[in-house]
């Protein structure tokens, strides 16, 4: 079974160790200041009670910013990110925000036709932005909010 929920402090262990054996992100430290930022929401992805996938994104004002995104390797391929992000964009709307941003490696041809397929463009480019040297592509979505 496939489900979502919100992850608390108490799941930093979790997160920190899924991070650890994808894209060795975030220090355990990092994660645990993740917990404690204004309007930060981390959302797992679990398979039974296995979590799977992980979204870290932080709202300011009418935006989101994914902070972090991440699927298990052995899960990828299957369909588990796509369900991931469409829940994290159908709660953006939900919360009537205007875009979705995120930023990602120019050298991550993956993850940039994973982001395209839901209609990130490419916004900006920050030079030199990552520990290799290589930039970081700027992108958003623009969100549509249901008028009711």
């Amino acid at each position: 079974m496939i489900s979502i929920k919100q992850l608390k402090e108490k799941d930093i262990d979790l997160c920190y160790e899924l991070d650890l054996n994808t894209i060795s992100l975030w220090s355990k430290k990092q994660w645990a200041n993740e917990f404690k930022k204004e309007g930060t929401k981390i959302f797992g992805l679990l398979v039974t009670n296995l979590v799977i996938g992980i979204c870290v994104f932080q709202v300011v004002l009418d935006e989101a910013q994914i902070n972090y995104f991440v699927v298990n390797k052995k899960f990828r391929k299957n369909g588990f990110g796509s369900y991931l992000m469409s829940f994290l964009i159908k709660k953006c709307e939900k919360l009537k925000l205007k875009k979705l941003l995120l930023e990602v490696s120019q050298g991550n041809v993956t993850a940039e036709r994973f982001y395209s397929r839901f209609d990130f463009s490419t916004v900006g480019i920050r030079k030199n932005y990552y520990k290799d040297g290589s930039h970081a592509f700027l992108k958003e979505k623009k969100l549509t909010t249901k008028i009711v």
